[in-house]
């Protein structure tokens, strides 16, 4: 019989490389608690309604990458292709912002799902770290949340990334680009998928990536005619916080982002690393996304990062993240009376803080050795009957090879004076 395989377009993280993907959420989520984000989870699959009317019929996510499926008791549900809609529901019934508290500040991580042509850097279930700030229509909020996703990559080392900035307009400027902008698609020699998505949500015809849409879109008009003084006078303050924190950005003017409940500001990160999926994170104000799934005006705005494309961007970089030691001592028992002393005294250890593992299986000499040595420990502990006759154990060196023996009733505290 075959053994099971994960599904098409999966991974599973396993160790040593997990502690890398850990260290990355760690880092990403540093500046937000730093910030005054609270963390909040939400469940991996929501009614498929909250994701068609927030994130859009229109868009690629909804029409063709979400996991949709109706329950036993008819309940037609998705799994969460992106994080926004389903904070935001969770905000909402919760109360949140009736707390009083205005910007409800909010990071979450965890796994998303979208039925994609599965590549290096785009796989069917991802995992992400975003950030949300919701009921507050400030440009400092939204140069905060730049700025934090910037601290958090350089965090990690990365110096390689481009921040692209637009702005889409509201709902006062945008319908008269639009209109401007659908007089001159409906001229272009394009197929009927996109001709349909010209009526829908032209906006999302400039992301098109290929080459025979883009040599079209030469002339065609540009949003940034078309702000109003607001968003106009909006926009340049956010450019000008971010200029002020020394954030260097590129002005973008067909950043759109994939989802259609995008207003005023649209940010994205890219890393020139990673090929055609260079794109390893990014946001944007959504300032109407609480009207659409039935709740009050919240002008909000927020970000999700990839952890999987950050990752492969570290790479790229040729970046080794200095992860700390899983083991720091293991314990090599030889015989009985060892095996239950050394096990007390690496229980010992691990109440005081310090990383430590133990030989298991009853192996010899040589076997325990060689788990040592894969363990990466710093130190081993043996103890044979002789050293236990004497109140000692061995303490070894695993990088000069230099063994001591230490009083048991001591062994913790040297350790750890040696650790330190």
């Amino acid at each position: 019989m075959s053994t099971f395989q994960a599904p098409k377009g999966t991974y599973d993280l396993i160790p040593p490389d997990s502690a890398t993907y850990l260290a990355v959420r760690e880092a990403i989520a540093a500046p937000l608690k730093n910030s005054g984000y609270g963390y909040i989870e939400t469940p991996g699959f929501e009614n498929i309604e909250l994701f068609s009317r927030g994130v859009g019929e229109s868009t690629d996510i909804v029409s063709k990458e979400m996991y949709a499926f109706e329950t036993k008791g008819g309940d037609k549900l998705a799994l969460r292709p992106e994080g926004t809609a389903s904070v935001l529901r969770a905000a909402l019934e919760a109360n949140l912002h009736k707390a009083g508290n205005l910007p409800v500040k909010l990071w979450y991580s965890g796994s998303y799902y979208r039925y994609e042509r599965p590549q290096k850097g785009r796989y069917r279930h991802f995992s992400q770290v975003g950030a949300e700030a919701i009921g507050a229509e400030d440009p400092a909020l939204d140069a905060e949340l730049i700025i934090l996703a910037d601290q958090a990559y350089r965090s990690l080392g990365l110096r390689q990334f481009r921040i692209l900035l637009n702005s889409l307009g509201d709902k006062e400027c945008r319908p008269v680009y639009r209109d401007a902008l659908q007089g001159f698609l409906r001229a272009l020699d394009v197929d009927e998928d996109t001709r349909r998505r010209i009526e829908i949500n032209p906006l999302r015809i400039l992301d098109d990536k290929r080459d025979a849409v883009q040599k079209q879109l030469v002339g065609a008009p540009m949003l940034r005619d078309y702000l109003c003084d607001a968003c106009k006078a909006y926009h340049e303050e956010v450019r000008e916080l971010l200029t002020a924190a020394g954030v260097t950005y590129e002005d973008d003017e067909k950043l759109v982002r994939g989802l259609d409940y995008y207003t005023r500001t649209t940010f994205e990160f890219v890393h020139d690393g990673l090929g055609s999926q260079s794109a390893v994170g990014g946001g944007g104000r959504y300032d109407g996304l609480s009207e659409m799934i039935g709740g009050p005006a919240l002008p909000s705005v927020g970000w999700a990062l990839g952890v999987d494309r950050t990752v492969l961007a570290l790479e790229a970089e040729g970046i080794e993240l200095e992860l700390p030691a899983t083991t720091s001592v293991f314990a090599v028992p030889l015989g009985e009376e060892a095996r239950r002393v050394l096990f007390a005294l690496v229980t010992e250890l691990r109440r005081a803080g310090v990383a430590a593992d133990f030989s298991y299986g009853g192996k010899g000499l040589k076997g325990a050795m060689k788990s040592a040595n894969r363990s990466g420990a710093r130190y081993t502990l043996v103890a044979g009957e002789r050293d236990l006759a004497e109140g000692v154990v061995q303490l070894k060196d695993m990088e000069s090879g230099e063994q001591t023996p230490v009083a048991l009733v001591d062994a913790v505290n040297a350790i750890r004076e040696r650790l330190a």
